[in-house]
């Protein structure tokens, strides 16, 4: 039309995902994240203490369900997540780029992602048996130490890694029974969201996995001190950020997990020592003969 002036393109908003759903924060606000030369990328919901708290509720309430799931079940899930996020890779390198990562990084990262997804799903029905033990005792008793999933999981994703490092979180924490709430990277926050897209549209029941986006120097002390979270992962942070998660994780015996400093490229990436570090030993006595 003669005059009009160039269309403002609608930048989209990147809700958070609290048990199964995508609401807004309800705080109201948000941050635009911008790309290099200052246009607006997108919207981003700035998670506050209100939808933390909320999302532990969703957490909890999923767990039951979620830890008496055979291993069999959960590897099965976590490999149809991996299916539908290679179904699309695409939308996940473009997010990459816009967010300031080269094509070709990008795709090496998604990749590095979907196959971390398959790496955990094959350890699901086997971490048990590295870590059980059948133990020697010197009494009339048969002694079985197993690993019991620790419950709900609260977690600081790498600020640095938009979507492995968030992937090598979560897949070790979830694979073995727990539920979590998650901070994503606020520097990098996209990928985070449209991956709580593709666990949506997975066979993951609502709740287990929650993820919020926002700052951790508003949030760190509400996901280290909350008293029905049960461990802490972090992976970020100075030797403050490291005493203050302490301190605050204190008041109900809550695991702290520091993993900072990590390539998640590199091998020590993956391991099923990252999923028995969110896991309980349980021991069993029972009696041999009447």
């Amino acid at each position: 039309m003669a005059g009009s002036t160039a269309r403002v393109p609608v930048a989209k908003t990147y809700k958070i995902y609290i048990g199964g759903k995508f609401p807004r924060t309800e705080s109201g606000r948000y941050f635009k994240l911008n790309a290099s030369d200052g246009s607006v990328i997108a919207n981003v919901c700035q998670g506050s203490r209100k939808d933390f708290r909320n999302a532990v509720v969703a957490a909890r309430s999923a767990f039951g369900g979620w830890s008496a799931a055979s291993a069999y079940l959960r590897g099965q899930i976590l490999y149809r997540i991996a299916e539908l996020l290679e179904g699309r890779s695409d939308q996940f390198v473009s997010e990459l780029v816009l967010q300031g990562v080269s094509r070709r990084k990008a795709k090496k990262e998604v990749v590095a992602s979907i196959d971390r997804l398959i790496y955990y799903a094959g350890w699901s029905d086997k971490y048990q048996q590295i870590f059980s033990a059948v133990n020697p005792v010197s009494s009339a008793h048969f002694n079985f130490s197993v690993l019991e999933p620790t419950g709900v999981v609260s977690l600081l994703a790498p600020e640095d890694s938009s979507l492995l490092g968030l992937v090598s979180n979560i897949a070790p924490i979830i694979v073995g029974g727990n539920t979590c709430v998650v901070l994503a990277s606020a520097q990098l926050p996209l990928c985070a969201v449209s991956f709580a897209e593709v666990l949506h549209a997975s066979d993951v029941p609502g709740g287990v996995v929650n993820i919020l986006t926002g700052f951790a120097e508003e949030l760190t002390e509400q996901f280290a001190s909350h008293m029905d979270v049960n461990a802490i992962v972090y992976c970020d942070g100075d030797s403050e950020v490291a005493k203050n998660v302490q301190v605050r994780a204190a008041d109900n015996v809550k695991r702290v997990l520091a993993r900072c400093d990590q390539d998640w490229t590199a091998d020590a990436g993956q391991s099923p020592y990252l999923i028995s570090e969110t896991q309980e030993t349980k021991t069993t006595w029972h009696p041999i003969g009447g």
